[in-house]
């Protein structure tokens, strides 16, 4: 036996968006048994597998175009105007799970952009939550990752910066100085998520204190690749897995301090599995 000592970090799991929507799901699904979702409701394969053991079916854009008369949820992320269109001339009812971070976020974009404002984006491209605020500007807004992507000779003068919810707050302000010391006049507004923006700082916290650190996060989540190297920066021992089964028990010597941590899409019971496991060796 190893007899390894394991906590959790109970600041992980779901963010309050995910929770809503995952809430939404399972009550319809516990009525009727089936719920479309467009889109991965969260960015975790583990808790995809297990709401589609309840009856969640998830499609894509090109398949809600062919549907008619059911129930279709959007989740956390947000959607562009053109999908509530699709779903008013499809007779589709529309579950909206949109987180109201996002719904803030969106509105804000709109109202910039029906006032004639140049607008730019700090996100990830293709990511879905940028999709649905590039939907507000009909497509006008200029969506960027890195400052290094952006031409300051090509660039307007003057214009308005939002980010996605999910971004650090302190690359927002590094964005805002350098635009200004290019001469840019540019209007920033502060839209991310403190809820996820503060995991950063709690992470670094958590994990000083144990001699192993077990992150869990789906393959697919941004918000976990940037914690997990938070993780790593403060404790070289950090491990990276998805499922149990990622697990090696050579990583762990007797009588050593574990903890377990997750991304925003991590659900809670997973990091409960993975504590039963390592408590078991």
């Amino acid at each position: 036996m190893l007899s390894l000592k394991v906590s959790i970090d109970n600041q992980s799991g779901f963010c309050f968006g995910v929770v809503y929507a995952i809430q939404m799901a399972e009550d319809i699904l516990n009525e009727e048994g089936i719920l479309y979702c467009l889109g991965d409701i969260v960015h975790n394969d583990e808790e995809i597998a297990r709401l589609k053991k309840l009856g969640l079916i998830i499609i894509n854009h090109d398949y809600l175009k062919d549907l008619r008369n059911v129930k279709v949820l959007i989740r956390a992320h947000g959607e562009p105007p053109s999908t509530y269109s699709l779903a008013i001339k499809n007779n589709i009812q529309l579950i909206d799970a949109s987180c109201p971070v996002v719904l803030k976020l969106q509105q804000r974009v709109k109202a910039a952009h029906d006032r004639g404002e140049s607008i730019y984006i700090l996100g990830k491209h293709g990511h879905a939550e940028v999709a649905g605020l590039l939907g507000q500007t009909n497509g006008k807004a200029t969506v960027f990752e890195k400052i290094d992507e952006l031409d300051f000779n090509s660039l307007p003068k003057k214009f308005s910066l939002f980010s996605q919810t999910t971004k650090s707050t302190g690359l927002l302000f590094d964005v805002d100085a350098k635009l200004k010391e290019h001469g840019i006049d540019v209007t920033t507004n502060d839209t991310i998520c403190r809820q996820v923006s503060n995991r950063d700082e709690q992470l670094k916290r958590f994990v000083v204190n144990y001699d192993k650190i077990i992150f869990i996060a789906g393959v697919k989540s941004s918000n976990g690749k940037v914690l997990f190297n938070t993780c790593l920066r403060q404790n070289p021992n950090s491990y990276f897995i998805s499922t149990i089964s990622e697990i090696n028990k050579n990583w762990f010597k007797p009588n050593e301090t574990v903890g377990i941590c997750g991304a925003t899409s991590t659900p809670m019971w997973l990091m409960e599995a993975v504590r039963d496991e390592l408590l078991s060796y």
